[in-house]
């Protein structure tokens, strides 16, 4: 990809508050692919909007994470590993570890 002279957009990962959009909507990506039963792929998903929330602190993102914790349980309770890897890093963005 070629970037025009002036920069934009700024190569990398986007900033605060973009980060936070970016977040948002992948989360809604990832709700959606599970809705239609695609687990591993949502959560790939929302590993990707957890990269995003680095830095971001807001009740927006902590009610997806809380959320994403509680569609997780089921898939956590029938022992798919991505669920329960998932489920561990939210954990830690939750508790801010």
């Amino acid at each position: 990809m070629i970037l025009p002279s002036n920069g934009w957009p700024p190569p990398g990962p986007p900033e605060p508050p973009y980060a936070r959009i970016v977040a948002l909507d992948l989360v809604a990506g990832a709700e959606m692919h599970l809705k239609r039963g695609a687990i591993e792929q949502a959560c790939v998903i929302w590993h990707q909007a957890l990269d995003h929330m680095d830095g971001v602190r807001s009740v927006r993102t902590r009610k997806a994470v809380s959320r994403m914790r509680a569609d997780l349980a089921r898939f956590r309770a029938r022992g798919l590993r991505c669920a329960a890897e998932l489920d561990q890093r939210a954990r830690e963005v939750l508790t801010g570890t």
